[in-house]
C-alpha cells in the first residue's frame, strides 16, 4: 500500500469536497420536490444523506490512516502525534485537537442524518425530504467551514518534519479515547429534533404524531449527552489530580446547558404527544437545545475562553462559527416568528394537574440553563467592553444551582404522580404525604448513623433525593395496585421515566455526601512514614522509576490500611513526556461503591520527600451511577412500541 500511503490525504480531501456536494444537493432536491409537490424528487433526500455519510466516513478514516502510518507531511498529524505514541492515542488523536474533532463532528452528522434517513420508512414523505434538508443545511456550513478555515489535510510539504510534536499529555488517557466522540453524539443528535421541528412548523404539522417521531430521537441524543458529560466529569476527576469532579469550567457548562434545555424538550414532547399542547414552547426548546449546542462549539473553538478543555483557534475560526450560529438561530427564530402565531394548541388543564408540573419542570430547567449561561458568559462580555477580568466561580454556580435543583426535583416527585388534565390535592396528599414524612426520616436517620451528626445541608440532599426515591415507588405502588406482574404493563416509556428520576435521586446522594465529608491532606512524606487521614493509613513503602512507551514515570507507593486491615495498595506517578517534556499527574484511586480513597503527587522536595495530597471521597461512584441509570431509563423509553407505529402519508 506504499505508493497508494502518499496520497490518502488527498483521497480524504476529495472525498470532504464531495460530501460537500452531496450536502448541497441534498438541501437544494428535496426541497425543490416539496416546493413542486414531485414525490421522486423529494425521495432523492435519503440516497443524497447516505452519499454525504458514506465520504465525510473515507474522509475520517483516511486521516485516521496518516495518524497510524505516522505520516508526518499531514500538519495536523505533526502536531498532534508522534512515532512513539500508542496506537490506541494515535486513533484518538484524530479527534485530538481541533481540525480533527471538526471531521469528527460532520460525520457524525452524516450519520444522524442516514440513521434519520434509514429509520423513518414510517413517516410522510415530504416530512422526511424536510427533515433532512434541514440537516444537510447545517453539514453544508459546517462542511464548509472545515473546508476554509480548519482543513485536516493541511500538507508540511516541501519539509516535513522527522517526527510529531505528540498529542497533548492531558489526552493520553481512555477517557478522552470515549468522551468527546460521545458527547459530540449528542450535541449533533440536538440537531435531529432540531430539524423535526422546522420541518414541522414549514409544513404546519404541529401536532402528536409530530412529537412522537421527534421523541425517540430526541431522547436518543439525550442519552449521548447524559454519558458524554458523565465521562467528562470521570476524566477530570481521575486525570487532573486535583480529586474534583465538576469545576463550572465555561467549557463544562458548554455541555450542561444543551443537557438542560434537551430534558425540558424531552418533557415539553411528553405534552405535546399526550395532550397536544405546548406546541409552540416545545419548537422553540428544540430550536434553543441545538442552539446552544452550537453555543458550545463557538465557545470551545473561538479561542474566547481559556480552559483545559477547549481548542486554541483563531479569530477567523470564531467568526465563522458565530456566523452559522448567527444563521441557524437567527433563521429558525424567524420561521418560529412567522409560523408560530398559526398554531394553536387544544385542550384545557387545571392549575393541579400533570401538565402544569411539567410547565414549571420545563421553566425551572430554563431558568437554569439561563443561570448558567449569564455565569459563563458575563465574564466575557465584561472583558469585550473593556471593564476588566471578572471570574465566575463556583461559589456563584452553587448559590443559583442548588436552590432551583431544590425546587424541580421538589416538583419532579409530585408531577410524575399527578394526573393529566385535573386532579384533586386530596387524593396527591393521601398517596404521597407518607413518601414524604419519611424521606425526611430516612435522612435524618442516615445522617446520623453515617456521620453522627446533623448536617443541615446533607439533611436537605438526602430528603429531596429520598423523597423523589419514595414518591416514585408511591407511584409504581399505585399504577400497579401493588402487584409486581404488572410492572412491566405499565410501559416501557413511563419504566423509562422512573429508572431516569431514580438516577437523578442516586446522583444527587453522591453529590451530597462528597461535597460534605469527603475528607483531604497534604502533607510532605518520604519512604517509610505514615500519614493518617479519618479512619485511614497510608504508608508510603518506596519510590522508584517507571519506563512507559513514551514517558519516564516517577512513582510512589503506598500501603494503605484501615484499623490495621489492608485495604489497597497504591502507585501514584509523577510522568514526564518524552516529545514535549510535558509533566503529568497520574492519581492512583482505590474504588468501591461507597467511598473512594485517592492519592496523588505533589512537587519533589529534598531528600527524596514528595508532597503528597491524600484525599477519601464517600460515595464517589453514585454521581455516574445516577447518570447510567439516567441513560438507561432514556434508553427503557425510546423501546416503546408506540415509537414504532406506522404513520399514514
Amino acid at each position: 500500500m506504499g505508493d497508494i500511503a502518499l496520497f490518502l490525504p488527498e483521497i480524504g480531501q476529495t472525498a470532504l469536497i464531495l460530501a460537500f456536494i452531496m450536502a448541497v444537493f441534498q438541501v437544494v432536491v428535496p426541497l425543490v420536490g416539496v416546493g413542486a409537490g414531485r414525490l421522486w424528487l423529494m425521495g432523492y433526500a435519503r440516497p443524497f444523506a447516505v452519499g454525504q455519510a458514506l465520504f465525510l466516513v473515507i474522509s475520517l478514516v483516511m486521516l485516521t490512516l496518516a495518524f497510524l502510518q505516522d505520516d508526518f507531511t499531514v500538519a495536523y498529524v505533526a502536531a498532534n502525534s508522534n512515532s512513539l505514541l500508542p496506537v490506541p492515542y494515535k486513533i484518538s488523536a484524530v479527534w485530538g485537537a481541533h481540525e480533527g474533532s471538526l471531521l469528527l463532528w460532520v460525520t457524525m452528522l452524516g450519520l444522524w442524518s442516514v440513521a434519520v434517513a434509514l429509520l423513518s420508512r414510517s413517516l410522510p414523505l415530504d416530512m422526511v425530504a424536510r427533515v433532512l434538508a434541514i440537516m444537510g443545511m447545517v453539514s453544508v456550513g459546517f462542511i464548509l467551514f472545515t473546508l476554509e478555515t480548519s482543513n485536516p489535510f493541511a500538507r508540511t510539504l516541501p519539509t516535513p518534519p522527522v517526527d510529531g510534536a505528540d498529542l497533548n499529555p492531558l489526552l493520553q488517557d481512555f477517557g478522552l479515547i470515549v468522551h468527546p466522540p460521545t458527547l459530540y453524539m449528542g450535541y449533533v443528535g440536538l440537531s435531529v429534533a432540531f430539524a423535526f421541528a422546522l420541518a414541522a412548523l414549514m409544513s404546519g404539522r404541529l401536532d402528536a404524531a409530530w412529537a412522537r417521531w421527534s421523541r425517540p430521537w430526541t431522547t436518543a441524543a439525550w442519552i449521548f449527552l447524559t454519558v458524554g458529560i458523565a465521562l467528562g466529569s470521570w476524566w477530570a476527576y481521575y486525570e487532573l489530580g486535583w480529586g474534583g469532579w465538576w469545576f463550572w469550567d465555561p467549557v463544562e457548562n458548554a455541555s450542561l446547558m444543551p443537557w438542560l434545555v434537551a430534558t425540558a424538550l424531552l418533557h415539553s414532547l411528553a405534552v405535546t404527544e399526550k395532550r397536544g399542547m405546548f406546541k409552540s414552547w416545545t419548537v422553540l426548546l428544540a430550536i434553543f437545545a441545538f442552539s446552544l449546542s452550537l453555543l458550545g462549539t463557538f465557545l470551545v473553538r473561538s479561542g474566547v475562553l481559556t480552559s483545559v478543555h477547549a481548542f486554541a483557534s483563531d479569530p477567523e475560526r470564531g467568526v465563522f462559527i458565530l456566523a452559522l450560529l448567527g444563521i441557524c438561530v437567527g433563521g429558525s427564530l424567524l420561521l418560529y416568528a412567522f409560523k408560530a402565531p398559526t398554531v394553536a394548541s387544544v385542550g384545557r388543564y387545571e392549575l393541579l394537574s400533570r401538565e402544569m408540573f411539567l410547565l414549571l419542570n420545563n421553566l425551572l430547567l430554563v431558568v437554569m440553563a439561563l443561570a448558567v449561561l449569564t455565569g459563563t458568559l458575563y465574564p466575557l462580555v465584561y472583558d469585550f467592553m473593556g471593564l476588566g477580568k471578572l471570574s465566575v466561580g463556583a461559589a456563584w454556580f452553587n448559590t443559583m444551582f442548588v436552590p432551583l435543583t431544590v425546587a424541580l426535583v421538589a416538583l419532579m416527585g409530585v408531577g410524575a404522580a399527578t394526573r393529566w388534565k385535573s386532579d384533586s390535592a386530596s387524593r396527591l396528599v393521601k398517596l404521597l404525604a407518607i413518601a414524604a414524612v419519611a424521606a425526611v426520616v430516612f435522612a435524618v436517620v442516615a445522617t446520623l448513623v453515617g456521620h453522627g451528626d446533623l448536617n443541615g445541608k446533607v439533611l436537605l440532599g438526602l430528603s429531596i433525593a429520598f423523597w423523589l426515591i419514595l414518591a416514585t415507588l408511591a407511584d409504581i405502588w399505585k399504577k400497579s395496585r401493588g402487584e409486581l406482574s404488572r410492572i412491566p404493563k405499565l410501559g416501557m416509556s413511563y419504566l423509562g421515566m422512573v429508572l431516569a428520576h431514580v438516577g437523578v435521586a442516586v446522583s444527587i446522594i453522591g453529590v451530597t455526601l462528597v461535597a460534605n465529608y469527603s475528607i483531604d491532606k497534604s502533607v510532605r512524606m518520604s519512604p517509610g512514614e505514615t500519614a493518617t487521614l479519618g479512619p485511614y493509613t497510608f504508608e508510603f513503602t518506596q519510590a522508584g522509576t517507571i519506563e512507559g512507551p513514551n514517558y519516564v514515570s516517577q512513582a510512589t507507593r503506598f500501603n494503605v490500611t484501615r484499623d490495621g486491615e489492608f485495604v489497597a495498595l497504591l502507585t501514584p506517578e509523577k510522568r514526564r513526556y518524552n516529545a514535549r517534556g510535558s509533566i503529568m499527574t497520574e492519581a492512583a484511586i482505590d474504588v468501591s461503591l461507597f467511598r473512594d480513597v485517592y492519592v496523588s503527587m505533589g512537587e519533589s522536595l529534598d531528600d527524596g520527600a514528595w508532597g503528597m495530597r491524600l484525599q477519601v471521597k464517600p460515595f464517589m461512584r453514585w454521581v455516574w451511577l445516577g447518570a447510567i441509570f439516567m441513560a438507561l431509563g432514556g434508553l427503557l423509553a425510546t423501546l416503546d412500541k408506540r415509537y414504532r407505529r406506522r404513520s399514514k402519508n
